[in-house]
């Protein structure tokens, strides 16, 4: 990978030979939903700088999103699907406020896994934010009111998600990202803009895990059936370049 750094746009050229700006803009359409998990359950899967956010008085999450990319900057590459299953979280010293803070940002925390669909973008999430991408077989089946996606690795099943998505109104949304790149704890600007949904507290969602270690991993998690959220997105998705936290 190589970096052009002569402008306040980044060029990256990647190691697959694609060339792409940050901040990047995707264009997406995202289901995802927030499972509610013991906090200490949840603060085993962060770095040690990370802590989970409460999203209710004794809880933490776990946030599973299903994403279908169609446009990658400036087509930049093929599109491609991906599941992201993040973690809720902030730095331990910020100041939050319980339960809201953790509920104003359910997509934003911690990545601890991103399968997709195509190398490149393999080579996209990893070397340019330190996104813990593989290549995955992922089925997005996209109703108009809801998706059922399936993520096999290896031919092993890492988890079945199906959620009915919630209604949709013009808004903007702005967030984060915390990854590991190149050995250092990074964190990445994100913003939403689009039609975008979220429904609290439901039964609309059901997450099934299978075989795969990441899977039997996330099993010794304690979810809740009744989620904390559902979500969905017809957007416009941009990450904004890694930051190192050692830099703050």
């Amino acid at each position: 990978m190589t970096r052009d750094t002569t402008d306040p746009t980044e060029t990256v050229t990647l190691s697959t030979g694609q060339t792409v700006s940050v901040p990047l803009t995707l264009s997406a359409r995202i289901t995802g939903a927030v499972f509610p998990a013991p906090l200490g359950q949840v603060a085993a899967l962060l770095p040690d700088r990370l802590r989970p956010l409460r999203v209710t008085p004794r809880r933490g999450a776990v946030t599973v999103l299903s994403v279908s990319y169609d446009r990658i900057g400036d087509d930049a590459m093929v599109p491609y699907d991906e599941v992201s299953v993040q973690i809720p979280a902030v730095e331990r010293t910020a100041t939050t406020v319980p339960i809201l803070s953790g509920q104003r940002h359910t997509t934003s925390g911690f990545v601890w896994t991103m399968p997709v669909t195509t190398e490149a973008s393999v080579a996209l999430g990893r070397e340019v934010w330190g996104y813990p991408k593989t290549v995955a077989d992922i089925s997005i089946d996209a109703g108009r009111s809801r998706t059922h996606t399936t993520v096999d690795i290896d031919g092993q099943r890492l988890l079945a998600l199906t959620v009915d998505r919630p209604p949709q109104i013009p808004l903007g949304l702005s967030g984060y990202t915390y990854t590991e790149l190149d050995g250092a704890l990074v964190r990445e600007a994100t913003a939403i803009r689009g039609q975008v949904g979220g429904w609290l507290h439901s039964k609309g969602a059901t997450l099934e895990l299978g075989e795969h270690p990441l899977a039997q991993r996330l099993a010794t998690v304690d979810l809740g059936t009744r989620v904390v959220q559902r979500l969905a997105a017809d957007c416009r998705f941009t990450i904004g370049p890694p930051e190192r936290l050692d830099d703050r």
